[in-house]
């Protein structure tokens, strides 16, 4: 896990230049002369906050409007939606998630224009789809997705941004701003502060993570990587609605990650910190400077809110597995979990 971690700023680099750059032009191209009028994205597990993110990119830069799959409407139920007009994108690392394929082949016989975003181009997904995106994060080691993650994110984030464009590439000044990414991803990776918060939570019997808008894809991530290295419950809430109730449960021996970035959503979660400090909850932030409130930091660069979530996470996931290996935990080989998950 610590080696997949590291080579993602390797991943980003190779990402942005060369083949792969112009595959997903390419594909961005093609979709933007198609002109769906909405989208929907299916996904499961590290995927589905993946294509959640590419929700908030999609109905923020696009103005499409976007659902989210249910898979078991089709699988389990039968059901055959009309979905002519839309572009259906089914985001999986392996690409042999039987349901997701079985989506993507009904959105298909329904009109629709399907994408598959995977790390296999030889899966049955991507076959399946009429397009498809290879994220280029080469082998993963470790069961727990971090590097398929990531890669899925910047993908999308090239996809989306080269479809608002017209013809497949951002506009120089996006170039620009992704270029740095890769040497960022450096920085963010070189703070070795999650160590030092591992050792403080060691111990703790439940967590809650939570962020809005671009980083609440971040919250729900860094909670599944929680929950299947150190097989510690953790809570991932929107910080809206953190504050419709769930705030009660909050008190000085639930550990609060929260993801506050630079932009709307990261001042909008302000307020959240403040409430929670009001209830004595011990709140690390993720982001770029300190909040009031909160009881200590994990330190990323100050980027654009829809690139942070390239960085936020990272610092989150070593947390992940330097808590994991406090615990006494193997963070490589979680029991009970396999690369490949077969859903109906």
């Amino acid at each position: 896990m610590a080696a997949d971690i590291a080579e993602q700023p390797e991943g980003y680099a190779r990402l942005l230049e060369g083949e792969h750059a112009a595959a997903i032009a390419d594909v961005a191209a093609k979709v933007a002369e198609r002109r769906p009028r909405h989208v929907v994205f299916v996904g499961r597990g590290t995927s589905d906050h993946a294509a959640l993110y590419g929700a908030y990119l999609t109905e923020i830069r696009l103005g499409i409007p976007v659902g989210l799959a249910s898979p078991s409407t089709v699988t389990l139920y039968g059901a055959r939606p009309d979905l002519s007009d839309a572009l259906v994108v089914g985001v999986s690392q392996s690409g042999g998630s039987p349901d997701l394929t079985e989506v993507l082949k009904v959105a298909r016989e329904t009109g629709a224009l399907t994408l598959a975003v995977t790390n296999n181009p030889d899966s049955v997904l991507a076959t399946t789809a009429e397009l498809s995106l290879d994220v280029a994060a080469g082998h993963e080691r470790a069961v727990a997705a971090t590097k398929t993650y990531t890669a899925e994110l910047l993908a999308l984030l090239l996809l989306i941004e080269g479809i608002r464009g017209g013809d497949g590439t951002p506009p120089p000044e996006e170039r620009a701003a992704l270029a740095e990414l890769p040497a960022l991803a450096e920085q963010a990776l070189a703070d070795r502060s999650a160590e030092d918060l591992a050792q403080r939570y060691r111990f703790a019997s439940r967590m809650v993570t939570t962020g809005r808008g671009y980083a609440y894809p971040t919250a729900r991530e860094t909670a599944l990587k929680l929950m299947e290295t150190s097989y510690l419950p953790a809570l991932a809430f929107s910080g809206a609605d953190l504050l419709h109730g769930p705030l009660a449960m909050t008190d000085p021996d639930v550990p609060v990650l929260a993801v506050v970035g630079s932009g709307p959503g990261g001042r909008a979660m302000s307020d959240v910190v403040r409430r929670l400090g009001e209830r004595r909850a011990d709140v690390v932030t993720v982001g770029p400077s300190d909040v009031p409130g909160a009881s200590g930091r994990l330190a990323v660069p100050a980027v654009d809110e829809r690139y942070a979530p390239l960085l936020d996470i990272l610092p989150m996931q070593r947390l992940a597995l330097a808590l994991a290996l406090a615990r006494g935990e193997d963070p490589d080989a979680p029991r009970g979990l396999k690369k490949i998950t077969a859903t109906l």
